[in-house]
Order: C-alpha cells, then structure tokens, then sequence
C-alpha cells in the first residue's frame, strides 16, 4: 500500500516491475476499509449542532460519576495509594483537555480518527469492567454480554463452620482474578506448592551464595525437616566469632564500659552533625548492623513455632483420617511433653528462676492438655487398654488417690482376663505411697491370680483366657513372693512356694477335675490339719495325707531326735552395747532376718503349740496364701517354677529354662551385678558363674553390708535336700539333672565366695562340705554319665588347688563321652572350660609355653578333633595333627552353622520342648568356643577373632529373622505349643549370641594383659556387641574396664548416651553408664590428692564430675523402669552423702519412697546414713506394715541388759 492513500489507485493502475518499486515508500499496516468508515463517521460528528455535542459532553460526565459512584458503592475496597493515582490521572487528563479548549478558541473541536478508535476500544472494556464490580442494571446504558458480577473475595464462612474444611482445600495458586470458569487466554492454574517456593528463593538469597554452610538457617531447617526430631535445637550462637577468633572471649565490666567509651568518641568522629542513622554510623566505622543477633533470635523463634505448627498439623491430620491407630494417639499424647519442651528451650541463661517458675505453673496445664487428648482417643476406641492405662498415667498427678484407685478398680473389672493390665495395676499399687500397705498389696495379688485362675478354668463365661495365661499367672506368682522378701515376709514367701509345690506336685487324683477354686479350698484343710508341709522332716505330701484320710488316718510316728537345732540360739544379739543406737538395731535386725526367714512350726514333739511363738509374725495363716494358689499343667511350667524357686533361693540358674522376671529392675538390691568380672584370677573362666544382682532370701542389710551367711544355713540347706527327696521320683530325669546341676553350682559359688574372702580355714572346711555334696550328687544313678555334671565337679578341684586331681576328673569325663567328639556340645563345653583353665594356668607360670605343640589346652582341643581321649595330652603334638584338627573344627562349625535353622524348624515341628538331647544339638558356644581358643593358641588372635564373628553373624541373623516372627505368633491365635517351643528356641539362640559375645570380650581382653596389641579392635568388638545386647553385664564390666584405661571419655560418653536413648526397656546400662563416671571420678580425685600431698585438702576442687553424675541419676530415675529400681535409689543416696550432701540425700530418700515404698532395704540404708532419724524411719515401717522384728522398745531393753 502507498504511503500517501490519496495516489493508492494510481499506484494500482500502474504496471510496472516490483523490484523498481519503493518498498519503504508502502504502508502495509493501512487498511481503505477502516478508513472510509473513520471518514464517514467523522462527516457525521461534524455536522451534528454544538447543543447536542454540549448534551453528549454533560452525559459522559454524569456517566464518569456514575461509575465512580459504582465503585464506591462494591464491596471491594481498594487501596489509598491505588486510588491516589487514579485521581491524579483524572486531574492530568483535564488540565490537558482544558488546555486544548483554550487553545482552540471556538465552540467546534477537532475530532481525530484516532479518538473515535479510541473510543471504541473504551466501550469494549466498559463492558468487559463491568463483569468484575457491583453495579446495578438500570444504570448500565450499554447491554453487556455476561450480565452478572464475579466475586473475588473469599467467603470466611467456609473456615468458621464444619460444612467445608480449611484442610480440605486443594492448594493451588491461580494465574489470574476470576474465580468462576476458567478463561484459558488469559488465566492458568500453578499446581505447585507456595512453601517450596518461599523456602527455594530463600535459600538462594542468603549473602547471594549458592551454598549454604552448616549452621545457617535454611541447612538447619531443612535437617530438621527431613526426619522429624522432637525437639527443635536451641539457636546456636554466631559462628562468625569461630572464623574471627579462636578463643572464647570473656568480658568483665571495665572492658565493657572502656568499649562503651570508644564506641561513643568513634560514633562522635564519624557522625559530628548527628544527620547519619546508627546502621550508617556503624558501617561508616566498619562495623556490621547492631541488631543482627536480634533478628536471627527472631528468625530461629519464627521456625520453631512453623515446625511445632507443622507436626501438630500432622498428627490432627493422620488422627482424622486414622482415628482407630491407638499408638498414634500415644505418640501425640507423648507429643505434648516435646511441644513443651520446645516453649521453654533456649533461653535458661536469660530467664534463670522465672524459666522454672513458668515450667511449674505450666505443668498442670499441659497435664490437662493431655488428657483431654486421651478422654477423645479412649471415647474413639473404648476397648483399647492402652490408651486407658495412658490415660490413668496422666491422672495419676491430677486426681485424687481415692479416685485414682477406683478408676483403676473400674479399668480391671471390665478387663479381668488381660494380664498386662494386671501386672499394671499391680505395681500401681505397689508403688502407690499414700495408700500403700503390704497387706493391701498382697491381697491385690491374690485377687489377682485367683481372677486369672477363674478365666483360665473357664468359669468367668463373660471374658475368654487369652493364650499364654499360665506363663502370666507364673511370672505374677513370682513376684508376688519377691515382693513378699523385699518387704522382709520372707516366712510367707516360703510358704507360698511350699503350698505350690504341695499342690502342683503332690495333688489327689480326685480333685485334679475340678476348678482351681474348689481344688484350693480341699487343700485348706490339708494345710490347716497341722501335718508336715514340704522341706520339712516327716512330710508325705498331700496325695499321701489325703488318701490315709479316706481310711481313716494314720498314727503318729515318734518324732526324731535333732541334734544342733537351738546351737545358735545361746549367742548374744547385741555385741557391742557402746555402739550408736542405730547401728545396733542394723545388726540385730540383719542376724535375726538372716536366721528366721523360715515360717515358725510347733513341734509336737516338745509339746509345743501355735501360742509359743514369741514372734507371731513368723506364723503364717491359709488367708495369706489361699488366693495366690494356681495350676500349673504343663511339665516345662512346673520346672520353671521350681527353679525360680531354685534363684529366690539364691541358687545359680539358668534363665533360658526358668524365663527372666517380667520387670528385673524391680528386683536389682545387689552391687554384685556391678562388680563381677573384675577379679583376674580368671580372666577366661570368671564369667562362667554370672551374678543377678537379685538378693537371695534371709540377706537383708544395706546396699554395702556384709553376708551373714555364705548360703542359707543349715536349716535352709536342710530344707533344701527334704524338698529334692521328695520330689526326685516325681520329675523326669532331665528335670532331675537340672536341679543337680543348679546345685552344683550353688556349692562352687559358695567356694568362690570363700576364696574371696582370703579367709583359708573356712575355705578348707567349705571346699570339704562341697566336695561331699557334689560326689553324692555324681553317686546317683541318672548323673553318673552327666558331664555337665562333671564338668563342675572337675571345675570346683581346680578352685581349690587341686589341680591334677581336676585334670583327673576332666580326663575320666573325656573318656565317658566317647568318640562323639565336636558332635557332642556338651563334650565340646567341658574341653573349652579345661583348656581356658589350662591356658589361665600357664599364663601364670614365669616362662609360659613357647611352643604350641607341648602346650597342654592345644593338645586338648586336637584330641577333641579327633575324637580320643584326652587322657594322654602328656604326650606331643604333630603339627600334621594340628591341621587335622583345624581342618576337622572348620568343617564341623560350617555345618553346624549351615544347619541351625533346619534343626530349629524340625524341632519345632516336633514340639518337643525339654528333649535335653534334641536341645542340646542347638548349643554351638562350645564348638564355636573350642574352635576360637585353637586358632588362637596355633594362629593368631585375628584367626580367633574371625570364628568369633563368623559365629555371631550368622547367629544374630537367624535370630533376628525369628523374633518379629515370634512377636507375630505371640498376637495371633496360633497353638500354644507351638509358640511356646519356638519362643524357647529363640531364647537358646540369644543366649548363645550372648555366651559368644562374653567369650570374645574376655579372649581379647586376655590377649591385652599378656601382650601388646590395639584396643581398636576389642573396643569396636564390644560396641557391636553391647548394641545388640544391651542388657548384658559382663560385656558392661568389660567395656567399662576397657574405657578406663583411656584418659578420654568423650567415647564412652557418647556411646551409653546412644544405648540408654535406644533402649528405654532397661536399667542396666543406665547403671553402668553411673559406674563409669564414679570410676572416673575417683581417678580424678585420687589424681588431685596426689599432686598436693603436702598440703591438706579438705574438699576437693569442683571438676563437673559430681553434677554429671547427678544428671545420670536423675536422668536414670525418671524413667519407668529406673523409677522402681531400689538399686538405683540406694546408689543414688549413698552418692550424695559420700559428697557431703546429706539434706539433699534425705530428700531423695524420701522421694525414693515415693516409688519404692515396699523396699525394706532402703529404711535400713537410711537408718544406717541418717541414724538421728532412727525413730521416724521405724515408724514409717510400721505404718506400711513392712515386717519389723526388732522394735525399738525391744532394743531399748536388749541395751540396758
């Protein structure tokens, strides 16, 4: 198109070249069509009469206010600076038409095209304005094509009421205004998420770096965010004073007012008029911005109120839509406690007292907060009674007792069938201390198993037994009598364990049918008819007495002469009258509990009667005993009772056959557990008779008094024998052999014990009496081809010097076994325990054994191997020999390890659970054990080291395979048998890990005394150990051992911080973690004393040691299990007073009592560190009825005689 339109048709007509055409000469953009019709309207708009143009001006005006009235009158309010501008427009637009009217000096104005274009684009969007404000209809004058009007503002109604909630909004971000339809041209929908983004353009904008460091905020968060924590960090102070200095500044008052001086003349330099602001004035001198700390406090405060936000976002988000998820509801219930935690983290240095005066008056409020959490999750799931006992945990600091205790009657009533539930109200009211008395408590535990007894035989209809109710009636049984001996009852204890064993194993055959009730009340008059009872001379049993009965009674046989039965009786209580009053009653109170702990029988022979007792407490009545009697129908039950019977005793035995108490922490008296190992006499042999820390009955004294008696005594020994007497023809022989080797045991510990001491002349006559018993033992005919039996027996000679003859006896035991050889675990455990004596031995020997052919241990372990006797290890070895036999023990471990879970699965399957041969092939601590110690004799200790491991991986493995699978039988409703065989063969198989574990630690320890080598090695051995076995004490005792001889304890810090926060479930290594830092201590101190030993120090200067201990303790007692362990208590104390902090150990004491109300033992430790307080320390005593046997008006007269 031209340029010029007026000459378009002439430069049309032409016809010429195009290439000889003026390209920039053409318009293309200009169109004739839309200039004839701009030309035509222009024609008519000049024509029309200035009156009607004067009209049409004065309506455009009235339409702008119009529209300005409209606007006013939407709902939508705009903003001023948005507004502002809107009239400054207006006013620029009229002075510039008032411009051009001045200008033209006439009525008529110019039109230009471009003004009508522009007008028509104008009616387009009035139009289209229109569908986006309130306006009315009459008041358009141009029809619209969408005659309605869209609202973008957001309706709040829809937040305030339940019909839509906020959470179940989509979160989307919409690319335009419009809300209603979707105008693709000009509007898009952003499905991405607006916190990612915020969060992206934050982290690129810090400081313009593309990486952030390790402590900035965003890396923090983001650590934070990824696994949740639950509890946000503190704020880290400024990590530029790292990169400026490397030291800690510390700041006094006259450098701090000096700076404030210079600060003040350098401000006055730079800014002398005062014009410049102070962030002006700080960069001016070099210096950053004043308030930085202050906003990133500010910062760190925004992000942990965003994360706390953001998880109870979560859980109300998984509650609503998971609201039968009971351990969720638990877990936000627990949540509380962290949020909390995080209101008033950070910030101590500052608050100081009002930090903790808030924590106090927050408390209940928070306890409150929880449980309207727990009254909403048990109104959602009424049958789960685990948020009912989470619930009755919270109140337990909000009710009152009386409420608390019937809430706690209700909670049993409905579930009288769940022996968890039970076990929970037992220790409720166990450790209760307001309304806590040992009479209550133990009829508790009688209403207890009687209830369980009644849905066992099914006469409670409404509530089925659930599987496994025995073994929970057994271990509630146990310790109802554990509870009885810490409480000093020891008499009823026994009788209850006498009753039992009367009506387990010497029940009629006419009552064997009916329920456990009726059977109870047949035996209360056997118990009532004054015959002898089990353990005593002349008992016959109840079978035997109820059968005489039914033909008429037999007659009385006359009573046996006793010798030495009142020997003990002529002695002096009080031996020292210018002893402190309170050191007295200790003593007496210790001998007499150590002399009469047996229940108090008349003897008709001397014509006595029940009103001779000068101890009425000693009598113990059918009432106090009846409830607590139960069935026992499975033979492996009724062995697991008797060898509990066997440990409240005092007697070593082994926990994979009798089952470990339900919560051990309870029992724990005893510093012995804490002790053990430490001896080096020897260093391979002194972890095969491990302590439980579990007092035995008859020794009750403070945490570190002496035994009375190395055993029971004679009248418990004699007991004993009564009760094996009796019961021998009633057990199957591998239960008889069970309880020989328990007694064993028991006879070497004894020893030990005299060994210990140093005393020569009671070891000689203690070595003497335990020979006896133990060859009796071996003369009966079902032990004489025991070697386990003989094993012992060899062990206890070697203890007491006798070494050929021990080798004597170990040489006749090889012979017995054969040439079974490595098939034979327990032939494999008896050369293990002769060759680590033998190496123990020679390691003592100046010279020791040079070459390993002529060492006595190799030549046993190869006779072993190749199956002969090792009666002539005298002779030398081959080394052709030697190969054989490494060659014969790595085939055997291989396939015994290849083959362990087929043999579990098979024996499984057979069901046979106390088949001693079938059970004795699971054993591998003896094949694995011989087999280390040869290649560490012939090789090297690496070798050794690596049967270890190979062992213990494949044996941990299998183990964990089977446990989750064990947990699953356990909660489905599988066979018995079966869940019983395989939870006894997982119990085999964890012992074994653990043996393997302990021999390890003790060979690398060994391999340490008597050379050089890294403790690299032993060290990482014993962290893989202890964490998958967190609950051993020997592997404590070594490790702490280990960890002592380093200077450093950063290590060992941090590695019981990992294990006590990974395993809630236990208090030993709480305890040991304790121990360690005691140990260090004393180091410490020792070290201090050293160094001014010509000086006097009367206290010790402070090194932080002290208040880390106290942490430990404290840390240690809040837990539910370490707040009902009286070991830890008694500990607890005694530490506060050996640092001089006696009011503040008696106000543990007292706290102590708060949980641990029934533990006899803590008021005889109090009596014994506070003896000002004997008087109310007794009396308490006497109110919770706890077993008193010396009153102070009793010891009152014993001192003035």
């Amino acid at each position: 198109m031209a340029l010029f339109p007026a000459f378009a048709e002439v430069s049309e007509d032409k016809v010429e070249d195009s290439s000889k055409e003026l390209d920039w000469l053409n318009n293309k953009s200009f169109q004739a069509g839309n200039a004839l019709s701009l030309h035509s309207r222009f024609l008519e708009k000049s024509i029309e009469k200035p009156n009607q143009r004067e009209e049409s001006v004065g309506k455009d005006i009235t339409c702008s206010d119009g529209e300005e009235r409209g606007e006013d009158d939407g709902p939508p309010k705009k903003k001023k600076k948005k507004s502002e501008k809107r009239r400054k427009k207006k006013k620029k637009h009229k002075k510039k038409s008032g411009r051009l009217s001045d200008s033209s000096g006439s009525d008529s104005e110019t039109i230009y095209p471009s003004d009508l274009k522009r007008e028509d684009e104008g009616i387009g969007q009035q139009s289209a304005s229109l569908g986006t404000r309130f306006s009315w209809l009459d008041d358009v004058q141009l029809p619209t094509e969408n005659p309605f009007c869209v609202n973008c503002k957001p309706d709040p109604a829809n937040w305030t009421y339940k019909s839509l909630y906020r959470g179940d909004v989509a979160r989307y971000r919409r690319k335009g205004s419009s809300c209603l339809g979707l105008d693709f041209r000009r509007q898009g929908v952003s499905w991405e998420d607006s916190e990612t983004k915020k969060k992206k353009k934050k982290k690129v904008g810090v400081n313009g770096n593309a990486a952030d460091r390790y402590f900035s905020v965003a890396t923090r968060k983001l650590l934070r965010a990824a696994p949740p924590v639950p509890v946000v960090p503190a704020t880290p102070e400024s990590g530029d004073a790292l990169n400026s200095t490397t030291f800690l500044p510390l700041g006094d008052a006259e450098r701090h007012n000096t700076r404030h001086e210079l600060d003040s003349r350098a401000q006055t330099s730079v800014n002398p008029l005062g014009v410049y602001d102070s962030s002006t004035s700080l960069w001016m001198q070099g210096k950053g911005p004043l308030l930085q700390d202050d906003v990133k406090q500010v910062t760190e405060t925004e992000e942990k109120s965003e994360y706390v936000a953001g998880r109870t976002e979560e859980f109300n988000r998984r509650l609503r839509e998971q609201p039968a998820d009971t351990q969720l509801w638990i877990e936000f219930i627990r949540y509380q406690d962290e949020l909390s935690a995080a209101a008033f983290g950070g910030g101590e240095e500052q608050q100081g007292s009002d930090l903790a005066e808030r924590r106090k008056s927050s408390y209940r409020a928070i306890l409150e907060k929880k449980l309207s959490i727990a009254d909403r999750a048990v109104e959602t799931n009424p049958t789960c009674v685990a948020l009912q006992l989470e619930r009755l945990r919270i109140c337990q600091d909000l009710w009152e007792p009386s409420t608390l205790a019937k809430e706690w009657k209700k909670l049993v009533f409905l579930h009288p069938n769940s022996a968890p539930l039970w076990r929970k109200y037992l220790l409720f009211t166990q450790s209760y201390f307001s309304s806590f008395s040992v009479t209550k408590v133990n009829s508790v535990y009688g209403k207890c198993l009687s209830t369980l007894s009644a849905v066992r035989d099914g006469s409670m209809v409404s509530h089925p037994a659930l599987p496994g109710i025995e073994e929970d009636m057994l271990d509630i049984f146990t310790q109802q009598c554990h509870f009885l001996r810490q409480s000093g009852h020891c008499e009823k204890a026994i009788s209850l364990f006498q009753a039992m064993i009367d009506f387990s194993y010497f029940k009629p055959d006419s009552v064997k049918k009916l329920s456990t009730k009726q059977q109870v009340d047949f035996f209360e008059t056997f118990w009532d008819s004054g015959e002898a009872r089990v353990g005593e001379i002349g008992a016959r049993g109840w079978k035997a007495w109820m059968t005489q009965q039914e033909r008429g009674g037999w007659i009385q046989p006359p009573a046996e002469e006793e010798e030495e039965e009142e020997e003990e009786e002529d002695e002096e209580e009080v031996k020292d009258r210018s002893q402190p009053r309170g050191t007295v009653w200790l003593d007496v109170e210790s001998s007499r509990e150590a002399a009469h702990w047996l229940p108090w029988r008349p003897d008709k022979a001397k014509g006595q009667s029940e009103e001779d007792c000068e101890d009425p407490d000693r009598q113990v009545l059918f009432d106090d005993i009846g409830p607590s009697l139960i069935c026992l129908t499975s033979p492996e039950l009724q062995l697991r009772f008797l060898l509990s019977f066997l440990a409240f005793l005092g007697f070593p035995v082994d926990f994979v056959l009798s089952a470990a108490p339900y919560q051990p922490s309870m029992l724990l008296e005893n510093l012995s557990l804490l002790t053990q190992g430490a001896e080096l006499q020897g260093p391979l042999t002194s972890f095969n008779l491990l302590e439980t820390g579990i007092n035995p009955v008859g020794h009750m004294t403070t945490l570190q008094g002496t035994r009375k008696w190395l055993g029971l005594g004679k009248q418990g020994e004699k007991l004993l024998t009564n009760v094996f007497s009796m019961l021998q023809p009633f057990l199957p022989p591998p239960h008889r052999a069970v309880l020989s080797l328990s007694w064993m045991l028991y006879e070497k510990l004894k020893v030990l014990r005299c060994l210990r001491s140093g005393n020569k002349k009671r070891l000689r006559a203690q070595g003497k009496s335990s020979k006896r018993v133990a060859k009796r033992l071996l003369k009966e005919p079902d032990n004489r081809s025991s070697l386990v039996l003989w094993r012992e027996y060899a062990h206890l000679e070697w203890v007491l010097g006798n070494l050929d003859e021990a080798r004597k006896v170990f040489s006749t035991a090889t012979a017995m076994g054969g040439t079974r050889g490595l098939s034979s675990p327990a032939l494999c455990e008896l050369c293990l325990l002769w060759s680590q004596l033998e190496v123990e031995n020679s390691a003592k020997e100046p010279g020791g054994v040079a070459d390993a052919t002529t060492s006595p241990a190799v030549a046993v372990l190869t006779r072993l191997a190749e199956g002969t006797s090792s009666s002539s290890s005298s002779q030398t070895l081959t080394p052709v020999s030697i190969l054989k036999a490494r060659r014969s023990y790595d085939q055997a471990l291989s396939s015994s390890l290849s083959s362990l879970d087929q043999k579990i699965q098979n024996h499984q399957l057979d069901g046979n659970a106390q088949d001693e041969p079938q059970e004795e092939k699971l054993r591998l601590r003896g094949l694995v054990g011989c087999y280390a110690l040869f290649q560490y004799l012939t090789v090297s200790i690496q070798a050794a080291n690596a049967v270890y491991s190979q062992a213990r991986e494949r044996m941990e493995d299998l183990h964990r395979s089977l446990t989750p699978e064990r947990q699953l039988n356990h909660n489905e409703a599988t066979s018995r048998p079966s869940r019983s065989v395989l939870s006894h063969h997982v119990s085999w198989l964890a012992s074994d890990c653990e043996a393997l574990a302990v021999q390890q630690a003790a060979l690398l320890r060994y391999n340490n005394s008597v050379g050089v080598c890294p403790l690299a090695t032993l060290r990482q051995m014993l962290t893989c150990s202890l964490s998958a076995w967190p609950c051993s004490a020997p592997l404590w005792s070594v490790y702490i051992q280990v960890e002592n001889r380093c200077h450093s304890a950063g290590r060992a810090r941090r590695f019981f911080h990992t294990v006590t926060r990974d395993n809630s479930s236990s208090v030993v290594p709480r305890l040991f973690a304790i121990v360690a830092e005691q140990h260090r201590k004393q180091l410490v101190d020792a070290a201090q004393r050293s160094c001014c030993s010509d000086e006097a120090l009367p206290i010790l200067p402070e090194n932080g040691l002290s208040n880390r201990i106290r942490g430990l303790f404290e840390g240690a007692t809040s837990t539910e299990m370490g707040a009902h362990c009286p070991l830890l208590w008694r500990m607890y104390i005694h530490f506060l007073v050996s640092e001089g902090k006696v009011d503040k150990a008696r106000g543990i004491f007292y706290k102590a009592l708060q949980n641990i109300p029934w533990v006899k033992g803590l008021y005889m430790d109090a009596v014994q560190l506070f003896p000002d307080h004997l008087q109310e320390f007794v009396d308490l005593m006497t109110e919770k009825e706890l077993r008193l046997r010396l009153p102070l008006e009793e010891l009152d007269i014993l001192l003035e005689d």
